[in-house]
């Protein structure tokens, strides 16, 4: 077995990394009287019909028809779209997507989604994008 964090037995331990500042992991809650977890989530998604073609666009556009309508902030980059929103809805949208899509048409659908949520503080995509940007 490896030695791991300079134990001497056949065990892992882990050094703790020193932080800064200490960490309040105090959930966010939507109501503090009913204690309801909020439930929001930012995720990347990126849908791919196959057996279409090689253009997608028209797909795309329609997906984006459908989280507008749910009334998700969102982001088109080169390569998918963010979404942020509450956990339920999101992926309501993602199960919407695919089913208009293949209503479309298209006999196979490949997914890839990237989904982060957090209970320490609210965080939108916007907040995300101008941490980094103040950085540069």
């Amino acid at each position: 077995m490896p030695n791991v964090g300079g134990s001497n037995h056949n065990s892992i331990s882990f050094i703790k990394p020193k932080i800064g500042r200490s960490l309040s992991l105090r959930p966010i809650y939507l109501d503090e009287s009913k204690r309801r977890l909020r439930r929001n989530v930012i995720i990347d998604l990126c849908v791919v019909p196959i057996g279409v073609g090689l253009s997608v666009s028209k797909y795309v556009a329609v997906c984006h028809e459908i989280i507008n309508k749910a009334g998700l902030e969102s982001q088109l980059h080169a390569y998918g779209t963010n979404i942020e929103g509450d956990w339920d809805k999101v992926f309501d949208v993602v199960k919407k997507c695919h089913e208009r899509i293949h209503e479309m048409g298209a006999p196979r659908i490949t997914t890839t989604i990237k989904a982060g949520t957090r209970i320490d503080r609210e965080q939108t995509m916007a907040d995300k994008i101008a941490s980094v940007k103040s950085k540069l």
